[in-house]
């Protein structure tokens, strides 16, 4: 992983974060609709740690929090 796209990750697990509690679900629930793991999860979403993850993570996410998966991918 490189160094320079560090902080749009950190942007999308914000983004994540961010629907997740609009949807009112815990970090728990929605690695379980997932099939994630909750410390994944909780590394993805953390803005002090720089956690990489693939389309098919983002897909998986997006589709649990019903969103389409630009909306996590959209850097204003």
């Amino acid at each position: 992983m490189k160094a320079e796209f560090r902080d749009n990750y950190i942007k999308m697990g914000l983004k994540i974060a961010y629907y997740r509690k609009y949807k009112n679900l815990t970090q728990e629930a929605l690695a379980e609709l997932s099939g994630l793991s909750i410390s994944y999860i909780g590394q993805i979403e953390a803005p002090n740690i720089y956690q990489s993850f693939s389309f098919d993570v983002l897909f998986r996410i997006a589709k649990v929090l019903e969103i389409p998966p630009h909306k996590i991918l959209e850097f204003d």
